[in-house]
């Protein structure tokens, strides 16, 4: 893999565009993966960087590291205090509603390999992601029962960070994100991947805003899709609307 795409650094932080597929650190998880974004991070910088978040490994988008403990403790405060904003795209299945708030709280994931001497009985914690969906398409293809297909694009905003939040909670409201092997429809992904040769999670961390830990200044962080998922945009004729919603019209 080549140099990762570096979309802010100062002295204090650093943040990548994370490729969708990419581990932020090594995992007992994934034993048999070689690459992770923090050591790629460090070597591309020379110098340690400390992670303050998370980012699922098909997910991709702004990740953000530290270049001090003392600023990764303070960034890792800001995460657990909500006051963090994140903004992801995501194409999900059906027609989702226009705009919405999912209100759901989740129950802890947890790995039988990583998690074993973790609580195993925590109650759900809250979640709640807001929603608005920027476009729609139906396509004259029988995926399932129907012998029409409907697909959207949506922007989502995590109040929360729960462990997979977007991605159980777009299944819980019947809109499963594209390519999600865990929590979505399989005769959806493959139909993806086959038609269109897309064969990633259609979900991306676009924008982060955060209160720099040492300036106390706001920050906007932003990242660009990836070209596969560019390519189903634009299959579908949304790059227009896409525009529209980076403008803010």
């Amino acid at each position: 893999m080549s140099e990762l795409e570096i979309i802010y650094r100062d002295e204090h932080l650093v943040a990548i565009n994370k490729p969708s597929g990419l581990l932020v650190h090594r995992s007992k998880i994934d034993r048999r993966e070689t690459q992770f974004a923090l050591q790629m991070v460090r070597d591309q910088l020379d110098q340690r960087v400390y992670p303050v978040h998370r980012l699922d490994k098909p997910t991709s988008g702004v990740l953000l590291f530290a270049l001090s403990p003392e600023v990764a403790r303070a960034m890792s405060d800001q995460f657990a205090n909500q006051a963090v904003s994140k903004r992801y795209l995501a194409v999900v299945r059906g027609y989702a509603p226009e705009h919405g708030v999912i209100d759901h709280p989740l129950k802890e994931e947890l790995d039988k390999m990583t998690d074993r001497r973790a609580q195993q009985d925590k109650p759900p914690q809250e979640a709640v992601t807001r929603f608005k969906r920027l476009a729609q398409i139906e396509l004259p293809v029988c995926v399932e029962r129907y012998p029409q297909t409907r697909y959207s694009l949506v922007e989502a905003i995590p109040k929360t960070g729960r462990k997979h939040q977007i991605r159980r909670h777009f299944k819980h409201i019947a809109h499963p994100v594209i390519g999600d092997a865990k929590h979505g429809k399989g005769v959806h992904n493959r139909f993806f991947q086959t038609d269109f040769g897309c064969h990633r999670l259609l979900l991306a961390c676009v924008e982060m805003s955060l209160l720099h830990p040492v300036s106390g200044e706001r920050i906007q962080l932003r990242a660009s899709l990836e070209e596969d998922f560019t390519q189903v945009i634009e299959r579908f004729g949304w790059t227009g609307s896409l525009e529209r919603w980076v403008l803010g019209i």
